[in-house]
């Protein structure tokens, strides 16, 4: 019995009803062969109830001995519709689609539980720092409907797709491109495609697909970084990203009050229950300075520290609330790239993200173990 409802496919879900846990089991009358199978669905009015109970019993039918089939339905628990969910959302990690992102490049999706707590802020400051450095680094715009990057790094410009690769059949999305002292960054943004005062107004397969398209067709070419700043929330585009870039990990912004923090703690879980790596907090308005030195915690304070402990990651950066992070976002110029306070504070953030997980050129290890293993040969033999 088992067996053969292992061909009977939820189609929202993707898998087996068996490894999905829906299947509870079957009785079968010994006299006429007559058997009911037992189906816990996730909801009671599941809308593909009717096509389940068919696909069902069109197997079940087949079986040797087997007499009239008739399909149970039930609702499953709490814990039984966790450990579903759970299993879809592995099982869709398995069918990400391909990328123009290289395997080297480490993506980092910069996150938080609400908004207001400044995460396009972080997110294009620590790409102007890293980019500072000399790094090659991607942006990926993921607030569809609340783009802010374009203006907060000064770029304007729209969006061209040409054609690539060998056979130039192939047409991509080209990203406009700014460069930064030894390093350039590379935006992808509705910021480009929509004018700035105009409202994006989709529902999450809209959003969804256009986050496919930034990741898809785009020819991203060599990165070191992508940063994705994604909307706040735990919603369709987070869920996204998490099928469609499975390797992407997450620095979750807070503030220091404990309000923003336990709202944060939320987007760690998300990325857990999807099975993405959290790399660390970030605390941003973590307190002011005023010219006399006087240090005051507007925002209160220790929210990162409690974050941090509470997911058990590092708390990777503290930035103050500076008047020029957001004049800078306003101009198009990253206080990163100043001096003063929130500068250092920068500085420091891209050292932790860079020291991290430092990225490594994976052809280089290569040639090196290439070369590692020609020496301990030797010259080959003469012929």
């Amino acid at each position: 019995m088992r067996g053969a409802l292992y061909g009977v496919i939820d189609p929202e879900l993707g898998d087996n009803v068996v490894d999905l846990g829906m299947y509870q089991g079957a009785d079968v009358d010994p006299a006429s062969g007559a058997v009911t199978v037992r189906l816990a669905l996730t909801t009671a009015a599941c809308p593909l109830r009717a096509q389940l109970q068919h696909d069902i019993v069109s197997r079940v039918a087949t079986l040797p001995g087997a007499g009239a089939v008739k399909v149970q339905t039930t609702e499953m628990g709490r814990d039984q519709k966790a450990a579903l969910m759970s299993r879809a959302r592995w099982t869709a990690r398995q069918g990400a689609p391909a990328t123009d992102i290289p395997g080297r490049t480490r993506v980092l999706a910069i996150s938080s539980g609400k908004g207001g707590v400044g995460k396009s802020s972080v997110t294009v400051n620590l790409a102007a720092g890293l980019a500072a450095r000399g790094f090659v680094v991607g942006v990926l715009d993921a607030d569809i409907a609340g783009f802010s990057v374009p203006r907060m790094l000064g770029m304007e410009g729209s969006i061209e797709a040409r054609r690539h690769g060998d056979d130039g059949d192939r047409v991509r999305m080209e990203p406009l491109v700014k460069v930064i002292g030894a390093g350039q960054v590379r935006v992808l943004s509705m910021g480009f495609l929509s004018a700035e005062d105009e409202a994006i107004m989709w529902r999450g397969l809209m959003l969804n697909r256009a986050l496919q398209h930034f990741l898809e067709d785009a020819a991203w070419g060599d990165l070191d970084y992508l940063l994705v700043d994604m909307p706040p929330g735990t919603g369709d585009i987070q869920m996204g990203l998490a099928r469609m870039l499975p390797r992407a990990e997450m620095l979750i912004v807070t503030t220091p009050a404990l309000a923003a923090q336990k709202v944060a703690v939320r987007a760690a879980d998300m990325a857990r229950k999807g099975y993405l790596r959290v790399a660390g907090v970030i605390e941003n308005m973590s307190g002011f300075t005023c010219d006399h030195k006087e240090h005051y915690d507007l925002f209160g304070s220790g929210g990162g520290d409690r974050l941090a402990a509470e997911v058990g990651v590092p708390l990777l950066g503290r930035i103050p609330i500076e008047p020029d992070v957001s004049a800078g976002g306003d101009t198009g110029t990253p206080a990163a790239l100043g001096e003063g306070p929130s500068a250092a504070a920068f500085a420091a953030l891209v050292d932790a993200v860079v020291e991290a997980a430092p990225v490594v050129a994976m052809e280089d290890c290569t040639a090196r173990l290439f070369d590692a293993i020609d020496d301990a040969l030797g010259p080959a033999p003469a012929r």
